[in-house]
């Protein structure tokens, strides 16, 4: 199931949850914060405000004793549940997260591309926006878009 969380609580929450006995995954990827006057790479989670975890009907109203979890996240008036398959997906691509680069191959946007290599291989993407050295590419089966940088590794 997913929890839906107070905003900068995920990883709080995560470990609060883990320390009641609860099987909690929190996905997170390493970022590059810039401050003023340094940059940093820190841990952030890859879905802002979501956890997922695995509870039967009893344990869910325990888990909603937490002070930073909201609500489940419902999907046709019940509890949305994640398959175990789209978790292992998820898992793959915080594995690779750093790893996720592109070909530059002359690029542009409204083109279709498909993933050859890495943890979102087989899927089809249309690309929406380019930077230097960046594609950004809108992957419609996930519903979001995707950075990826110039390699030879993908696409």
């Amino acid at each position: 199931m997913v929890i839906y969380t107070k905003p900068r609580n995920e990883k709080k929450v995560a470990e609060r949850l883990k320390e009641q006995g609860f099987e909690v995954f929190c996905p997170l990827i390493r970022s590059l914060r810039i401050w003023s006057d340094r940059k940093k790479k820190i841990w952030v989670p890859l879905f802002t405000s979501y956890v997922f975890v695995r509870v039967n009907e009893l344990e869910r109203l325990e888990v909603l004793k937490d002070h930073g979890v909201l609500n489940f996240v419902f999907w046709l008036g019940k509890p949305a549940i994640v398959r175990e398959k789209e978790i292992d997906a998820i898992r793959e691509i915080v594995d690779f997260s750093e790893d996720i680069n592109v070909e530059n191959a002359g690029f542009e946007k409204g083109q279709v591309l498909t993933i050859r290599e890495g943890p979102f291989k087989g899927l089809a993407g249309e690309v929406v926006d380019l930077d230097r050295n960046i594609v950004y590419i809108y992957i419609e089966q996930l519903g979001c878009k995707i950075q990826f940088k110039y390699s030879k590794k993908f696409i």
